[in-house]
């Protein structure tokens, strides 16, 4: 059974940091690629971090760079996107997911609220 478990969500204040983490099981996570998503409130849900199999290559959204570092362990079967400088604006459920040419698994998400 394929399972994405999300933690490390909570309330932050704005400069703030936060740590997520995505735990896998249930297929092969060294061969697939993974992503961070988040949505907002009224707003589509959005790609903000990605990263190779072998987490030798790395992408942003142009709205988290320089803030946020997404990494994985290939040993624990880890996903992990750490949040620095958090804005009122990075509030959203995060979304973990992987991926390949076949299929896509999505974990259930974790909230993070930025806010005084």
């Amino acid at each position: 059974q394929v399972q994405l478990v999300e933690s490390g969500g909570g309330l932050v204040q704005p400069g703030g940091s936060l740590g997520l983490s995505c735990a896998a099981s249930g297929f092969t996570f060294s061969t697939y690629a993974m992503y961070w998503y988040r949505q907002a409130p009224g707003k589509e849900r959005e790609l903000v971090a990605s990263i190779d199999i072998v987490g030798g290559s790395t992408n942003y959204a142009d709205s988290i760079q320089g803030r946020f570092t997404i990494s994985r362990d290939n040993v624990k079967n880890t996903l992990y996107l750490q949040m620095n400088n958090l804005r009122p604006e990075d509030t959203a459920v995060y979304y973990c997911k992987a991926g390949n040419r076949y299929i896509n698994y999505w974990g259930q998400g974790t909230q993070v609220t930025v806010s005084s």
